[in-house]
Formats: structure tokens, sequence, C-alpha cells
């Protein structure tokens, strides 16, 4: 029997098989397309994710929300009226308000179950890079350590966790501001490629341009060389968006210039993919710094 619920939000692109191998609480965040609301459950139980990404290859417009605080409110209470303590790790707050309404919550709900203990850790992490958080916390319950020993961690080491990913389609970016106009008309004419990260404060990056999707795969596994440590004990996740061969290719190349304990491969979900769009390719690992 777990200590303590252990929840994150449905963009940690988790696969429903981990999120219930884990033992974990998966809050199904919101998206519309093409004007019908859906819910970003790791089953993809409200809309298959290959046809989500179809859509947006055929033009349609989705768009995200975040939590609010009464939703935060209505999904937490519940664990603590049944005498559990409750550890939350949210969506990075440099990429979204869910972390802001997690903490409203939070005061909230310390003033209704005084005697119970909820925590929330703000990620500063996106995609399977949250999932790959709550892996490692999952594994610290797992093996008996407490709710504030877990939080602890987290807080010392998220920093360690490393994103690189490629976007195929830099339209996708230009809507999300990430790139100017003329930009994603130019590079996409010269088959120009960015490889981006996540900074120290959970924002988006724009590290280097390469040509070419091939020389932006390399890319990431280039840059894991530069900054990962110990990979031979590692667990590696690789997110993408709807282009599982890119995928194999980045996790083949990893296996064949370092050693790593294992990969796991796994869809990037709608609420991430309204930004990022198909054919992302993303590698999580931890490092010596992001």
């Amino acid at each position: 029997m777990c200590k303590f619920r252990l929840l994150t939000d449905s963009t940690a692109d988790l696969p429903a098989s981990l999120v219930e191998e884990l033992d974990l609480q998966v809050y199904p965040m919101a998206f519309v397309l093409e004007e019908k609301a859906y819910r970003d459950y790791p089953d993809g139980r409200e809309l298959d994710i290959h046809a989500f990404y179809e859509s947006l290859r055929h033009g349609k417009m989705s768009s995200s929300s975040q939590i609010n605080q009464q939703q935060m409110v209505d999904w937490v209470s519940p664990f603590l009226e049944n005498g559990e303590d409750v550890l939350y790790l949210s969506f990075s707050s440099g990429l979204s308000g869910t972390y802001q309404s997690a903490r409203l919550a939070q005061e909230e709900l310390r003033e209704r179950f005084p005697d119970r203990t909820f925590t929330v850790v703000d990620s500063l992490c996106a995609s399977m890079g949250e999932g790959l958080l709550a892996y490692y916390a999952a594994a610290m319950r797992q093996k008996g350590c407490t709710l504030k020993e877990t939080a602890a961690w987290l807080e010392e080491n998220k920093l360690k966790l490393c994103h690189w990913f490629t976007v195929d389609d830099l339209h996708h970016l230009k809507r999300g501001g990430r790139v100017s106009p003329a930009t994603a008309v130019v590079g996409t004419m010269l088959n120009i490629k960015p490889v981006l990260h996540v900074d120290d404060n959970g924002h988006l990056i724009p590290m280097e341009k390469v040509r070419g999707r091939r020389q932006s795969l390399e890319a990431l596994v280039r840059h894991m060389k530069e900054t990962v440590e110990n990979p031979e004990e590692q667990m590696i996740f690789i997110s993408h968006g709807d282009c599982p061969q890119d995928a194999e290719y980045v996790a083949g190349r990893i296996r064949e210039t370092m050693t790593v304990r294992d990969i796991r491969i796994h869809t990037i979900g709608p609420v991430i993919g309204t930004h990022s769009g198909p054919g992302t390719v993303a590698l999580f690992f931890l490092g010596s710094h992001r």
C-alpha cells in the first residue's frame, strides 16, 4: 500500500500501461479540436491520437487550457477526505498557469484539511520530461521514501531533467509565438529544423538550427552525449508527434553510441501536440545540467 498519492497531469504524456504500473493519478487536461471539447486521458479514450495528428496535418485547429483552481480542488479533495496525503507534480509554470492554480488550491485545502499534507512541486518540465520525473518519484515511493523525502528529491534534481527536441513543421511553433512568421516560411523553404530545449525556468528555448530532418535527430543524440550522467543506470524517455519511426531512429542511435538501462517511447498527447505539431521528436534524460 502506498503511503501517499502521487498525482501529475496528462501533459506528462505517459502511456496508460505505465500510469497503472506506477500507480499514478493523472489529470486529463482539456483540449478543443475544431470547436469540439475533449479530455486528454492517458488511454486516449475520447480521441484516437493518430486521428488527432491527422487532423492537424489537414489544417484543423486545436487549442488547450490549463487546470483551474476549482478543478484542482475537486480532484484532490477526495484523497484528502480519505485520509491520504498527496504529492502533486505539475506541468511547467513556464508553459502553463496550472502550477499557480495548484498553489491556490493548496492554500484552500490546507484550511479544510489541516491534518493532511498536500504538496505541490513545479516540475519545470514538459511532455515525457514531466513523465520521467514522475517515474523517478514513483520509484522512490516504491522504495519506501516518504512524501517529504520524495518532494525534496524532485526539487533537488528537476533541473537535471534534460529536454531536447526538434519539430518537423515550423508553422506550429509560429502559432505559439516561438518563431516569427518570416522564420517559419523561410525555414520551411530551406528545410531548416530547429533544435530546442526547456531551460531552468521551464521555458521553451530554440538552441540551434540544422538543415534536414536526419541532422536534427542526430543533434538530439549529440546533446545527450554532452551532458548525460551514468547513462547505463538510466531510463531514457522519447516522445513523438505521430512519427514512431523517427523516435525509433533516435533510440537506435542512442544504443549504438552509449549504454543505457532502458528506453521507453510514447506518443506526445494532444495538449502538448497542439503546440508542437506532428513530426516532433523529444528526448529526455538526467544530465549534469539542462
